[in-house]
């Protein structure tokens, strides 16, 4: 600064010329007069500023190619300034690298987008996204996807981990948020996933999957997407996903399941609530009394003659009496349910990954009362899933009998049970090995004597009292027996 002071006194107060304060101040006139327009030092013409005779000969047929480049380039195969300064050299421009340089980076320059500062009203905005992250699940570690969503003003933050980034699981993340925050915002804005958009249209317009269409109805709130490859349009939950990552997710978080490590997350997180909470919370929408069902309806799903439903890849046992006919499935985040018209009874399954299976033998118990040799095969599993009493009874009948007698009078058992139900049966089964009385007599079916009312009898037999026979009676009729 001091040499620029000494070069305006010099010439605007003392008077001596520009080419002598250049000569003594051993410095250039073009530089002397920019000093004298208030320039400070280092400050020299303005990159792209047309003036030199080479960029002002190349400079139109570089910005050309450019803009026509956008037709034969796409993704990573993008025009670089060497290979531009190549092409131009070739049509026989005389142009040097550091000109071509120039003119791509002034170009990349005035293309780049200008961002607006924004102002977040309470209430009126939340931002949505999934983020990868991972987790140690009963001590396996592995990857979970984290649903959060971000209100603008407050800046308070929901987050809950999911096995997977589908449309049950997006769903379930609003439901989920909407009841913790106990409100809901008037605006949200997404990313173009598949789970809201079904097809990309002319502009902000979007056609938007069924189910969200029926979320957004029953929360009365209104969607708003971003421009593809555009993660900046929602930047407030882009940063704030990745500070989560770091501040709440580091050292990798353990639990017995996704749930409890949600719930833990969660915790954490609304320890950072601020009171600017309370003035968005006044200005959000009520939720309704009623929760949406996050859980997706499939009518018209088909059993196997195995009595199996095949859901999204898994397959999972319902009752014997629904093969072959078609039932309703309800497929949630973490259970199956599937329900059967006209049957009172539901079958739930926690849900699988894909190729999975889950069989409850309970429901095969009709067809093994009838099948000894299939009751064997799959004797282990049956008994794991019925329990208590019957875990004991089968153990007792293979000491006493083997495998294969016993899987004889087992069945006999599961008779009972298809007649009358498992809880009376397991009555019977823990009375009959506390007295020792054989498994048979236990659940033989109960058959009501028939007697003619006390007023049909004739009078001479109306007094009489005849006590029915047992097993017992014999032993003492056979006692002195040689």
């Amino acid at each position: 600064m001091e040499e620029v002071y000494v070069v305006r006194h010099r010439h605007l107060v003392e008077g001596v010329p520009i080419r002598q304060l250049a000569r003594e101040m051993g410095i250039d006139r073009n530089t002397v007069r920019r000093y004298l327009r208030g320039a400070p030092p280092g400050v020299g013409k303005p990159r792209g500023v047309s003036g030199a005779p080479t960029l002002d000969a190349v400079q139109p047929r570089a910005l050309e190619i450019l803009e026509d480049s956008k037709r034969w380039t796409a993704g990573k195969q993008r025009l670089t300034a060497a290979r531009l300064h190549a092409m131009l050299v070739g049509e026989g421009k005389n142009a040097s690298y550091t000109v071509v340089k120039q003119i791509v980076r002034e170009w990349k320059r005035r293309k780049q987008e200008v961002f607006v500062p924004l102002v977040y009203k309470p209430g009126d905005l939340a931002e949505v996204d999934f983020f990868e992250v991972l987790v140690d699940v009963a001590g396996t570690r592995r990857k979970a996807h984290m649903f959060v969503m971000r209100l603008m003003h407050s800046g308070r933050d929901f987050a809950w981990l999911y096995p997977r980034q589908d449309q049950t699981c997006f769903i379930d993340g609003h439901v989920r948020a909407f009841a913790h925050l106990g409100a809901v915002p008037h605006r949200l804005a997404y990313d173009n996933l598949k789970a809201a958009v079904r097809k990309m249209l002319v502009g902000s317009e979007r056609e938007l999957q069924t189910r969200f269409v029926a979320l957004a109805t029953h929360y009365l709130f209104e969607a708003s997407f971003a421009r593809p490859r555009t993660g900046h349009d929602k930047g407030g939950v882009e940063a704030r996903g990745k500070g989560i990552r770091w501040q709440e997710l580091v050292p990798i978080p353990s639990g017995p399941d996704l749930a409890t490590i949600s719930a833990a997350l969660l915790s954490r997180l609304d320890a950072r609530t601020t009171t600017a909470f309370a003035d968005e919370y006044a200005a959000m929408l009520p939720p309704p009394s009623i929760a949406f069902r996050s859980a997706r309806c499939t009518p018209g799903v088909s059993v196997s003659s195995r009595s199996l439903v095949k859901v999204d890849g898994s397959h999972y046992s319902v009752w014997t009496t629904w093969a072959r006919r078609d039932v309703t499935v309800y497929a949630g985040v973490d259970e199956i349910t599937f329900v059967f018209a006209g049957d009172q009874r539901l079958v739930s399954h926690p849900r699988q990954s894909f190729g999975g299976r889950s069989v409850d033998y309970r429901h095969y118990v009709r067809e093994l009362a009838h099948k000894p040799q299939a009751l064997r095969q799959v004797a282990d599993e049956l008994i794991a899933a019925l329990g208590e009493p019957f875990d004991a009874a089968w153990r007792m009948l293979v000491d006493q009998h083997g495998p294969k007698q016993a899987a004889r009078v087992f069945a006999q058992v599961l008779q009972a049970i298809e007649q009358r139900g498992e809880h009376d049966v397991a009555c019977e089964v823990r009375a009959a090995l506390a007295s020792g009385e054989a498994l048979q007599l236990a659940v033989r079916p109960r058959t009501e004597a028939t007697s003619m009312p006390r007023e049909q009898l004739p009078s001479s037999l109306a007094g009489i009292e005849v006590l029915s026979g047992a097993a017992a009676d014999y032993d003492t009729l056979l006692g002195g027996v040689q």
